[in-house]
């Protein structure tokens, strides 16, 4: 072979090895260069549902799904007639337990007030009677000219007449003062079960006109005008625009050092820019959760991490479902 042939042979060797490196570079390039991984998630907001705690009718929805409401705002009216009934049922046990206690303050009538008084007079005179006839017939029997047995009667009759006129004395009494003390305690005791059952029904009352307790964008409206809805059923929600966050499902080994209190960077391709944004929840999901296993190839188990997050700064137009996506 000559000097030349061998020169060519070389050069093609040369060429085949350096064609097989840069083959090998290119698989290996695309079998190790791969794209950063994306963790995506989402914005949620707070929401509370308006129910009633009396069952009823919705006779009127005042708002409907996409408006917004300010705190006190009419949401809807229902109709609960029992509701009513049972205030009419209240409102007169209240009107009777407050009769008789004004008739435990007043104490009798005028009437039967006057005929004690007149009973009272009554025994008094035939007190006096029987005390004169009694000193005139002692002194009789002090003197000898009368018996210890006439004497003895008209005592027992003084001593009668004596014991008639207290109780006289007592009815009379009774009648100027009223009832006792603890049947006027009593009776003021009844008057106070009755407003209390009137302003329990009151609060029930109340409940079938529902107001907005927070600020916020009616979400869900779940019953139409006419339908009935149970105690506590749910009439509509109200997300709470105030109470914006994120919520991401990330794996361990992309915490990459995150925390509570950190900040991270997320974009939002709604609007097409970044946003800043506060972690203040970090945990972990449990086994149950979505982990991946790494046991096969020597490595370990990676469990993922439920981390939630807040703007930095409101972003005007900001709304719940939007995607959030975070980069390694």
């Amino acid at each position: 072979m000559s000097a030349k042939s061998q020169h060519n042979n070389i050069l093609l060797a040369i060429a085949g090895f350096v064609a097989v490196v840069i083959i090998v570079a290119v698989i290996g390039s695309f079998a190790f260069d791969r794209d950063p991984e994306i963790i995506q998630g989402q914005v949620e907001v707070s929401e509370y549902r308006v129910s009633s705690k009396v069952p009823g009718r919705i006779l009127e929805l005042r708002v409907k799904e996409g408006d917004y409401v300010k705190v006190g705002d009419t949401l809807a009216i229902l109709d609960a007639p029992d509701v009513r009934a049972k205030m009419e049922q209240a409102q007169s046990a209240q009107s009777a337990a407050a009769a008789l206690e004004l008739k435990a303050q007043n104490g009798a009538r005028k009437e039967q007030i006057q005929g004690a008084y007149s009973v009272l007079q009554q025994a008094k005179a035939g007190f006096e009677i029987a005390e004169k006839s009694y000193a005139r017939i002692q002194r009789l029997y002090d003197e000898g000219v009368m018996s210890a047995q006439k004497r003895d009667e008209v005592y027992a009759n003084y001593k009668a007449m004596e014991a008639q006129m207290k109780a006289a004395q007592s009815q009379y009494d009774m009648a100027v003062n009223g009832a006792r003390m603890e049947d006027k305690m009593a009776a003021a005791a009844q008057v106070g079960r009755a407003k209390g059952a009137v302003q329990e029904v009151n609060s029930y009352i109340h409940e079938t006109v529902q107001t907005a307790q927070m600020e916020g964008e009616v979400s869900d409206v779940y019953p139409k005008v006419g339908e009935l809805v149970g105690t506590g059923s749910p009439i509509m929600s109200i997300a709470v625009m105030q109470d914006m966050w994120g919520t991401f499902n990330v794996r361990e080994d992309q915490l990459n050092g995150m925390k509570v209190g950190s900040e991270i960077t997320a974009f939002v391709p709604a609007f097409n820019k970044d946003i800043k944004m506060k972690v203040y929840y970090l945990k972990d999901q449990g086994s149950y959760a979505v982990w991946k296993a790494t046991k096969a190839n020597g490595q370990y188990d990676l469990k993922t991490f439920e981390v939630k997050a807040r703007p930095v700064e409101q972003l005007d137009g900001l709304r719940p479902g939007m995607s959030l996506i975070l980069k390694d």
